[in-house]
């Protein structure tokens, strides 16, 4: 049967990609976007066109996770309109480049505000629900750099990735009892097939920067030539759509905690099983090993998100 979801950041990148893969496989999306009036217009146009050539339940609904206010709105038009969802995906995410010296405090918060208080907002939002009907899937997009290889000049980047890889960590035993699964995808690094490193931002401020480019000239260039190297011939970013799916379609109770696609295989996969194993035998050791998987609430049986 096929299931409600929402999914952030799905105007292009994973998120689009994912959105068309689910809807593929049956289930009703909701592609979140901000500015669908506007800027994203033609994303949510092109959304249209592809639920109507493949026969798909793929919709659109404006969520900037900058704003409480729209994630509360997205929300509730995905209620009036489907009575209720089964699955959020934190997917929406911004980089940013460049040497981390040279980046304000406020550049630094701005990213961190996206890419983990926009994940708070869209659960404050979408939890009540979630915990009212007592199942339901929060699946998170990730990313390596949080426990493997971390080139330089994405600091601001890597940094919001890891607290948001914390909070969802932390969320999966606190959601448990009301039945809630946790997941979450890891990728590594795409180098083609989304606009990721394109739509990067930059310091604003660039007195910095120049006594860094004499000893670390074209290093962003050598990083990202160095990452496509790394990778298979055969790793293509819809790798990481077929792991949403598959992570979806699995039933409730028994999904991965976490998935790594990582073509380029950066020591993360590696890292996180010490990691998470370390987290479920602590659980365990203070009676809390109840909390390592979705259950009922009061001996209700939860239906499969």
């Amino acid at each position: 049967m096929g299931k409600t979801i929402v999914i952030t950041g799905a105007g292009s990148g994973f998120g689009a990609l994912a959105a068309r893969a689910l809807a593929r496989a049956g289930h009703t999306v909701y592609a979140a976007m901000r500015d669908t009036g506007g800027r994203n217009a033609d994303r949510v146009a092109q959304a249209e066109a592809y639920a109507n050539e493949h026969g798909v339940r793929l919709r659109t609904v404006e969520l900037d996770v900058l704003s409480q206010e729209s994630a509360d709105a997205a929300v509730g038009t995905i209620l009036a309109e489907a009575g209720a969802f089964d699955v959020v995906v934190h997917n929406a995410g911004h980089m940013v480049t460049g040497p981390t010296e040279a980046f304000t405090p406020e550049e630094l918060a701005a990213v961190y505000d996206t890419n983990v208080l926009g994940t708070q907002r869209v659960n404050r939002a979408a939890l009540p629900p979630l915990r009212a009907q007592e199942h339901g899937l929060v699946l998170w997009v990730g990313s390596t750099s949080s426990r493997g290889g971390t080139p330089p000049y994405l600091a601001p980047y890597f940094a919001a990735k890891a607290a948001m890889d914390a909070l969802a960590v932390s969320y999966a035993a606190e959601l448990a009892r009301f039945g809630i699964e946790t997941s979450i995808v890891v990728p590594g690094a795409f180098t083609s097939g989304t606009n990721h490193f394109a739509t990067g931002g930059h310091p604003a401020e660039r007195t910095v920067i120049p006594a860094y480019e004499e000893r670390y000239a074209g290093l962003m260039d050598q990083v990202a030539q160095r990452l496509a190297a790394l990778a298979p011939a055969d790793a293509d970013v819809s790798l990481v759509a077929d792991a949403i799916v598959e992570i979806v379609d699995t039933p409730h109770g028994k999904r991965p905690f976490r998935v790594h696609v990582d073509p380029a295989n950066d020591g993360s996969e590696e890292v996180s099983r010490v990691a998470d194993r370390i987290r479920a035998e602590f659980l365990t050791r203070i009676g809390l090993a109840d909390l390592l998987a979705p259950h009922p609430v009061g001996g209700r049986t939860a239906s499969p998100a």
